[in-house]
């Protein structure tokens, strides 16, 4: 059985099929021991964890090994670059593979199990979070405006209100996290 630190690249490279089974047979049980790590939490079946890590063998062959080409050992050791590699292909075939799901606004109230969506309204004290911060939640929570629409309201950039809006519930987590229930 041969080594990944043992791997002929510039063979593998010109396409010798001897070294390309090779690195296959070292390469595999990396590449199905992190494909398997990564699809846990996805729950999916043997089967898809098998194809997801046959998806990264073709990556990394696709476009006359594009991909494996790319690879720089003056970076990352082989066996790392391949974890990060299977990663990321194990995370792809994983989204390919979600269920399909309806939008949020699609589905009747009367199922989502709200009575109504203002029940009680927080009662934020008086100087906690700065003017811009109470009328951008203002503008996003009571009036339900979207970011862009608040950004044009303001005469500001959408990012501004994002960053805004972030800032405003750290602030509030932070409050209300440290009151006793």
């Amino acid at each position: 059985m041969t080594e990944l630190n043992q791997i002929d690249l510039r063979t593998l490279l010109s396409g010798n099929k001897r070294a390309w089974d090779g690195f296959v047979t070292a390469a595999a049980p990396l590449i199905h021991a992190v494909v398997r790590r990564t699809l846990a939490p996805y729950r999916l079946s043997d089967d898809d964890v098998m194809d997801a890590a046959q998806d990264v063998f073709v990556r990394l062959c696709a476009g006359d090994y594009r991909l494996l080409k790319s690879y720089d050992p003056a970076r990352a050791g082989l066996s790392t670059w391949l974890a990060v590699v299977s990663r990321s292909c194990a995370i792809d075939h994983a989204r390919r593979r979600r269920q399909a799901t309806t939008p949020l606004d699609d589905v009747p109230e009367a199922s989502l199990g709200v009575e109504d969506r203002h029940v009680e309204k927080i009662k934020i004290p008086q100087g906690l979070l700065t003017e811009r911060q109470t009328l951008v939640l203002k503008c996003l929570y009571d009036e339900e405006r979207d970011v862009t629409e608040v950004a044009r309201l303001l005469g500001v950039d959408a990012q501004t209100v994002r960053s805004t809006h972030h800032k405003a519930l750290v602030r509030l987590r932070a409050h209300f996290q440290g009151e006793p229930e």
